[in-house]
């Protein structure tokens, strides 16, 4: 692949992130399709929200800005928004559905040979067919084992876009797996759209997850969002029989309020979200949670807003991503009445996150003067960087070079804003 001939900009989830590399490795690949007299920007669209669509639109039109001659193909969910007339997005030459990636390189044909518009529906789906050799800059890498949902969320636009719930073959997962583990990632990140639903024949998550870790070269196994039927006795059994299998959850809230989370069409009450995580807990003690919260959905009283913040101060997340509602047209929220004010979503979301980022600085708190395992990742302003299995990010000094990839034991010393820092327990120093 030509590297000043076409690039790949992603917005959005890691199961994005994924299909990049992917599309990235099939066209590196491929090299021939390209011509080197054409520029191609390829842009990997996210819908969930407004703001993910208005995120691609400027980043075309940032693109057409400064490099008026360049080919600007739109592929992914926000292109599958387009097609099914739920969205505009005027700024593309070509637009490709999301079926397409796995055959990037004869959507990157057909712009070649000048078609311009909408490519036809893709070839039937495959996930098998999805590989990906990993990211070239980051020492983690994803791995997409599911698409789609089976759920009716009533906020959702990615279930409409992506289909229903597939999975990869747990064959073909752990080919992928064993050659992302050969060429020297030390950490795997299972992904997909709703990991909870992952089958493949009679083996599930739990059985996919154990069959990874046999494999003795993979240093970190951890598992992207997961919704709280995902954490099942078998999977948490996984998870405490093996270190490297990372204790930290992201499990999706959205509300505290059992009225909310009906008619957001979630699957579970406020009580028996809480009873997933105590479950976790008591099976693996040291555990860290993050959620999703969403507040400002159509309906969403004070009262009902009061329970998210109650829930969130019970739970303690580790993390969390507020985010305010955003109708997306085509789904059933969108025509719910009840619609919250804009500076009153904002004031909510607000409060919201000055407590959750509360209950973190106290998670970074209890973590001074520990140890941490830190898998490094990086040197930035000389100091290494990385992350430990609960997920916090550390930066530290050290007195010698440290290979990438490699855990190094870290004694925390200080907190600094949203990060931990500390110092080399062999030496400290600047790298």
């Amino acid at each position: 692949m030509n590297e000043s001939a076409i690039s790949i900009l992603t917005h959005g989830c890691r199961a994005n992130q994924y299909e990049s590399d992917a599309m990235r490795h099939r066209l590196t690949q491929r090299a021939s399709v390209m011509a080197p007299d054409m520029r191609i920007h390829i842009l990997n669209g996210c819908t969930v929200t407004n703001l993910a669509d208005r995120k691609a639109r400027q980043a075309a039109r940032r693109i057409r800005r400064e490099d008026p001659n360049a080919f600007i193909i739109l592929i992914g969910c926000t292109a599958d928004a387009v097609i099914q007339g739920l969205a505009r997005f005027d700024e593309a030459d070509l637009i490709a559905g999301g079926g397409w990636k796995p055959h990037i390189e004869d959507v990157v044909a057909a712009a070649l040979a000048g078609r311009r518009g909408v490519m036809p529906a893709p070839p039937e789906g495959n996930l098998a067919a999805e590989c990906s050799e990993g990211p070239e800059d980051r020492i983690r890498a994803f791995l997409k084992v599911q698409d789609g949902c089976s759920l009716q969320c009533s906020y959702c636009r990615p279930t409409q876009v992506r289909g229903p719930s597939r999975s990869k073959p747990l064959s073909a997962v752990l080919v992928e797996a064993e050659r992302l583990i050969a060429l020297g990632f030390p950490e795997i990140v299972l992904t997909g759209i709703n990991l909870a639903q992952y089958t493949s024949g009679r083996d599930r998550l739990a059985d996919l997850a154990r069959e990874i870790l046999r494999n003795r070269g993979l240093r970190r196994l951890r598992l992207a969002s997961i919704n709280p039927s995902g954490l099942t006795d078998d999977l948490l059994e996984v998870f405490s029989d093996d270190a490297r299998a990372c204790r930290h959850f992201h499990v999706p809230l959205q509300s505290g309020d059992n009225a909310i989370l009906e008619a957001m069409g979630r699957t579970y009450t406020a009580a028996e979200y809480v009873d997933a995580l105590a479950r976790v807990r008591e099976r693996l003690p040291n555990a860290t949670f993050g959620a999703d919260l969403m507040v400002g959905f159509p309906g969403e009283t004070r009262e009902a807003f009061e329970r998210t913040v109650a829930l969130a101060e019970q739970i303690r997340f580790a993390n969390t991503h507020v985010f305010r509602f955003s109708p997306r047209p085509g789904t059933t929220a969108a025509d719910l009445p009840g619609r919250i004010p804009a500076q009153e979503k904002r004031s909510r979301a607000e409060r919201l996150d000055e407590i959750c980022r509360s209950i973190r600085r106290e998670h970074l708190d209890n973590r001074m003067g520990t140890t941490q395992d830190v898998l490094v990742e990086a040197c930035r302003n000389e100091r290494w960087c990385g992350y430990t299995r609960d997920y916090f990010y550390v930066s530290f000094d050290s007195g010698s070079a440290i290979p990438l990839g490699v855990e190094r034991a870290v004694q925390i010393t200080d907190v600094d804003e949203d990060h931990l820092r500390g110092e080399d327990v062999e030496r400290s120093g600047p790298c």
